[in-house]
């Protein structure tokens, strides 16, 4: 059986930035990666990805974004590479192709049973990411209707049968694949329900600017009213466009994309849709010009910039299409993802079967969360917010085996 003081699970940004942290304290620590470094950038996204967050803001502890390019926006390519350029001069102790299928407390520690054999630790960093198993709400009825996959098996357009697409979800996602699918010219509908409206740039400065300017981006769960609304609010409408253009309904809109409401079930070979299309967008709408308010009033002097065109409701929107017509031959469902961890510590785990914990620190001694959304703060499981993150939580895994050695003495 092999041992280290700490085993960090997972080998992307979360985990990465953990492992320089306690290197740099002198931390004895392993990282376990089931793939290779950064292997969900890897294999759940598509082929034209760009990151959603500017160069500026994706630095991770050590190595702060000093590039020609602070504005631009990495291709998922180049950021892996950057993952493993980090890994390379920090000299990260990750072993790749290890997979840990059990972790539990001991009493005492953990032991953990891995794809390559056992390990025992006296703590743990759960750093798995947010984005764990693809969430498809419906499953087809037959073999003959049009092929369904998750987002995350989308690779580009070249790669689908000619014919009709249907989109299901309208957050970051949902948007850029429906956005890249039109402009390869072909027929894409798009199922929307609640999301997240928002500029590019504004007042001549990215969207995440103001947010970080304004502390929005550090803000903690606790100070925020409604802390289950904001767990549950979906990913932005951006996309990281060279040309930082906006991507949402009224570019998809100008594209000849056909909007309707969610998903409202599938039977009998056709797919409905529920009529609350006009209802969301205007929730958007709402939330976004609060938002716009919101920066005008911080950024204080200066002529108010004109508000974005609203989306246009559209006069008529399917609300059921056929399944077997060969319309839509091809459904990508962008309706996120869920966190699995039936292989881990059962107390760990809160009714739902999330992990549960406070600022990253469960009930289990020695065990500790990394990399999920809304940890500590809002951006948690941004590059730059996981970056954060994990010089708060080394400094209490550093705390953890500093008690327990003292009470071993």
């Amino acid at each position: 059986m092999k041992h280290a003081d700490v085993v960090i699970i997972g080998g992307g940004q979360a985990g990465l930035a953990l492992s320089h942290c306690l290197g740099r304290a002198g931390i004895d620590h392993v990282v376990l990666e089931r793939g290779r470094i950064g292997q969900r950038w890897r294999a759940q996204t598509w082929q034209s990805l760009r990151l959603l967050t500017p160069n500026w803001l994706n630095g991770l502890p050590g190595s702060p974004y000093d590039g020609p390019d602070p504005d631009g926006f990495r291709t998922k390519d180049a950021f892996v590479h950057d993952l493993e350029t980090y890994a390379s001069r920090w000299q990260v102790p990750v072993e790749c192709g290890v997979e840990v299928t059990a972790c539990r407390w001991t009493g005492g520690g953990f032991a953990l049973a891995t794809s390559a054999g056992d390990w025992s630790a006296r703590a743990v960093v759960v750093a798995t990411g947010h984005c764990d198993r693809p969430m498809v709400p419906f499953t087809l009825d037959g073999k003959n209707g049009p092929q369904s996959i998750h987002a995350s098996k989308y690779r580009c357009p070249e790669a689908l049968p000619t014919g009709g697409v249907l989109v299901v979800g309208a957050s970051s996602s949902g948007v850029q694949i429906a956005d890249e699918l039109a402009r390869a010219g072909l027929r894409v509908v798009l199922s929307a329900g609640k999301h997240t409206r928002l500029p590019r740039r504004w007042r001549g400065k990215d969207i995440f600017w103001w947010l970080c300017a304004m502390g929005l981006m550090d803000e903690r769960l606790d100070a925020i009213a409604n802390p289950e609304s904001a767990r549950r609010q979906p990913s932005l409408q951006l996309a990281g466009r060279p040309d930082s253009a906006n991507v949402d309904l009224a570019t998809l809109q100008a594209l000849g994309v056909e909007l309707t409401g969610r998903v409202r079930g599938i039977a009998n070979g056709e797919i409905a849709f529920a009529g609350d299309l006009a209802a969301s967008m205007a929730a958007a709408e709402a939330k976004q010009a609060r938002l716009l308010d919101r920066i005008d009033r911080f950024a204080g002097a200066g002529p108010r910039p004109a508000r974005p065109e609203p989306v246009k409701v559209p006069s008529a929107s399917p609300s059921q299409l056929s399944l077997t017509d060969g319309s839509i031959r091809r459904i990508i469902w962008a309706t996120g993802y869920a966190r699995s961890f039936d292989w881990l510590e059962p107390s760990a785990l809160g009714p739902d079967g999330e992990l549960a914990h406070r600022d990253g620190v469960t009930g289990v001694p020695g065990l500790y969360a990394l990399g999920f959304r809304f940890l500590r703060k809002r951006d948690s499981n941004f590059i730059g917010g996981t970056g954060v993150d994990a010089q708060a939580i080394a400094a209490e895994v550093r705390r953890y085996l500093d008690r327990k050695g003292r009470q071993a003495a």
